[in-house]
C-alpha cells in the first residue's frame, strides 16, 4: 500500500545531513561550515528549514570533528528556533548510515513526542546541510506530499543531453532524458517505513545507497516525485559557492551608514585606538574604554541598518559597560547585520587628532577590525589626519573619528 490517509499535522520531523566532508568544494573546512555571503552553509539552512513553523523537530547528523563548528552555528539561531533543534548525533561512514543514525535518533523523540502532542506527523523529511536555497514554496510541497504516499522526492526535468560513456572516456550511446529526473531534498517519508527500510538494507549488506530514495526502492517500496525547485542547488564544487554569492548579492541592495565619535583627554597613560591599547601621556574620558575609532565604526554599523546608536544599545547610564571593551560594541553590531540576513562589504575609517600618530599601530589596528568585521583587511580603509592645530583636536584637547560602513541587505 503506498498511499497514506489524510492525517496532515503541524509538526514535521527532519533530518538533516551535515556529516560530509565536501572534498570536492575545496580545502578548508567542510563545505557545511563554510562562508557564504559571510554566514556559514549551515545557518542558511536551518534558517531557511526552520522559517516554516511545521517544520520540527531537527536532528542534525554531524561529523564527531564538527562539534565546534556546528555549535558555533546554532548559537546564531534565534532561541526560539534553537530550542526545535535536537542534540547532533555522530553521522557513519556514508550518507546512508548518517542518514539511519538521525532516524535512530529521533525515533524516541518521536515517540515521546506523539504521547504528548498529537499534532506531531508520522512522516519524516530528509534533507541535504548543502542546499540552503530550499524555499517555503518547496517546502510546502514537500509537506502536501506527506499527506499522500508513503515516499515522495522533489525532482527536475533533464533539460541537457546525456551520453553514456565508457570506461576510455569514449560516448557509448546516448540516454533517453524523457524518461530521467534529477533528485533533490527535501525527501518526505513515512517515518516507520523509511526506518525499516534503512535496517532491511542494512542487513542485505545495501550500505552504499546515494539518497532515501533509493533505499525504499530496494525494500519494494514505489517512489512518487513532485515538482523541483532550479534554485534549490546542492553545494558541491568551488564554482557553486561563487555562482550562489554572484546570485545572492544581485537579489540585495547597498546601503551605508555613518559614524562619529569624540573623546575628550584627561589624566592617564594610554588610550585605546582599534582594540590596540597605546601608551600615551594621557588617557581619555569616557564610560567605557573610549575607542574613538570602535565606537564610530559601531555607529556606522548601527546607522546602515537604521538601528538607532550606540548610546541606544549601551547606555552611558547602565554600569555594566563602566570600563566595557568597545570590540563587544562591534561585534553586537556586526551581529545584527547577519541577522537582517545583510553582509559587510567595506568599512571607511579616518581618526582626527594631533597625537598619538596612527601609523606605527596601524598593522595591528587593521588586524583587530578584520577580526572583527570579518573583512579581510584590503576591505578596511584606516587613515588619520590632523585639523591643522584648530578645533579641539588641534588644541590636543581630545581625539574624533570618523567611520563609513557599507553593508548589502536582502531587498
Amino acid at each position: 500500500m503506498n498511499t497514506k490517509s489524510n492525517q496532515h499535522r503541524s509538526s514535521v520531523p527532519l533530518v538533516l545531513v551535515a556529516a560530509g566532508r565536501g572534498h570536492r568544494a575545496g580545502h578548508g573546512v567542510p563545505k557545511q561550515y563554510r562562508l557564504l555571503m559571510g554566514t556559514e552553509v549551515l545557518v542558511h539552512t536551518l534558517k531557511a528549514l526552520l522559517a516554516d513553523p511545521r517544520i520540527g523537530p531537527v536532528q542534525c547528523v554531524i561529523h564527531p570533528d564538527d562539534l565546534a563548528l556546528y555549535q558555533a552555528c546554532i548559537d546564531q539561531l534565534d532561541h526560539a528556533d534553537q530550542t526545535r533543534m535536537m542534540p547532533a548525533i555522530a553521522g557513519g561512514q556514508t550518507r546512508q548510515g548518517s542518514v539511519k543514525a538521525g532516524l535512530e535518533a529521533l525515533q524516541s523523540a518521536l515517540q515521546s513526542a506523539l504521547q504528548a502532542d498529537n499534532r506531531i506527523n508520522t512522516s519524516v523529511l530528509i534533507h541535504d546541510a548543502a542546499r540552503p536555497f530550499v524555499s517555503g514554496d518547496l517546502l510546502d510541497r514537500a509537506l502536501a506530499m506527506a499527506d499522500q504516499t508513503i515516499a515522495a522526492v522533489p525532482a527536475l526535468a533533464v533539460t541537457d543531453t546525456l551520453k553514456w560513456v565508457d570506461a576510455e572516456g569514449r560516448v557509448d550511446g546516448t540516454a533517453d532524458r524523457t524518461t530521467l529526473r534529477a533528485v533533490q531534498t527535501p525527501q518526505v517519508f513515512e517515518f516507520a517505513a523509511l526506518l525499516a527500510a534503512h535496517r532491511k538494507a542494512v542487513q542485505t549488506g545495501q550500505n552504499d545507497l546515494t539518497d532515501d530514495a533509493a533505499v525504499m526502492e530496494l525494500a519494494g517500496h514505489k517512489v512518487s516525485f513532485f515538482a523541483g525547485d532550479r534554485d534549490n542547488i546542492k553545494l558541491t564544487l568551488e564554482d557553486d559557492f561563487r555562482m550562489s554569492e554572484r546570485r545572492m548579492q544581485a537579489d540585495m541592495i547597498p546601503v551605508t551608514g555613518l559614524g562619529y565619535d569624540v573623546h575628550a583627554f584627561t589624566k592617564g597613560d594610554h588610550v585605546w585606538l582599534g582594540g590596540v591599547r597605546i601608551a600615551h601621556d594621557r588617557g581619555v574620558r569616557a564610560h567605557s574604554d573610549g575607542d574613538v575609532i570602535l565606537h564610530a565604526l559601531t555607529d556606522a554599523l548601527l546607522g546602515a541598518l537604521a538601528d538607532g546608536d550606540i548610546g541606544q544599545h549601551f547606555p552611558p547610564s547602565d554600569e555594566q559597560w563602566r570600563g566595557a571593551s568597545s570590540d563587544r560594541f562591534v561585534q553586537f553590531a556586526v551581529g545584527r547585520i547577519r541577522e537582517r540576513g545583510g553582509r559587510l562589504v567595506h568599512v571607511d575609517i579616518t581618526l582626527v587628532c594631533e597625537t598619538p600618530r596612527l601609523g606605527p599601530h596601524r598593522n595591528a589596528i587593521l588586524t583587530v577590525l578584520s577580526r572583527l568585521c570579518g573583512l579581510p583587511t584590503t576591505k578596511i580603509g584606516l587613515k588619520a589626519t590632523t585639523s591643522e592645530k584648530m578645533g579641539f583636536t588641534g588644541r590636543g584637547e581630545g581625539l574624533a573619528a570618523q567611520a563609513i560602513a557599507t553593508v548589502l541587505l536582502p531587498d
